[in-house]
């Protein structure tokens, strides 16, 4: 973003259109990212961090891999326009070794676990973000982005 100069085209645009973030497009909004130790555009507050290492184990004590690769459940941590007909914990398809920590709880709208519990999804006014690729997801991937095409925030 920097490099291509377009740092105020997108923070104009955050603060004007509704917002969608994919994947990295979540963890630009934040202030910091852990990898390449790098500002982020600062629009929520909190850093993007590594998954832990150490802490990559499932239920059956079995290393998990990183990045975290494949399908996940996203549980609704509040209301959102974009999970209309939605299933809490419906299953989004996910790839990535970061994920975002906002400072706010309140702005966190889904979660998900893998090893750690992490949040997957934030939302402020007219900005929705989630890790996960809804344009790989299937029924409810296409849910959501359609969601978001009526959105009116």
């Amino acid at each position: 973003i920097e490099t291509r100069g377009l740092r105020s085209a997108v923070l104009e645009a955050a603060r004007n259109k509704p917002f969608l973030g994919i994947c990295i497009g979540q963890q630009m909004l934040f202030e910091h990212s852990d990898e390449g130790n790098v500002p982020g555009l600062g629009l929520i507050a909190g850093h993007v961090r590594r998954f832990p290492a150490e802490k990559m184990i499932d239920t059956m004590g079995r290393k998990l891999k990183v990045p975290h690769m494949g399908w996940n459940e996203v549980r609704h941590s509040r209301e959102h326009a974009l999970w209309k007909g939605i299933a809490n914990d419906a299953r989004f398809y996910f790839v990535h070794s970061y994920f975002v920590e906002p400072q706010d709880e309140d702005y966190v709208v889904g979660s998900t676990r893998y090893g750690i519990p992490f949040t997957s999804a934030v939302a402020r006014d007219n900005i929705f973000a989630i890790q996960c690729h809804p344009e790989k997801s299937a029924i409810d991937g296409l849910a959501m982005l359609a969601n978001f095409v009526a959105w009116k925030p």
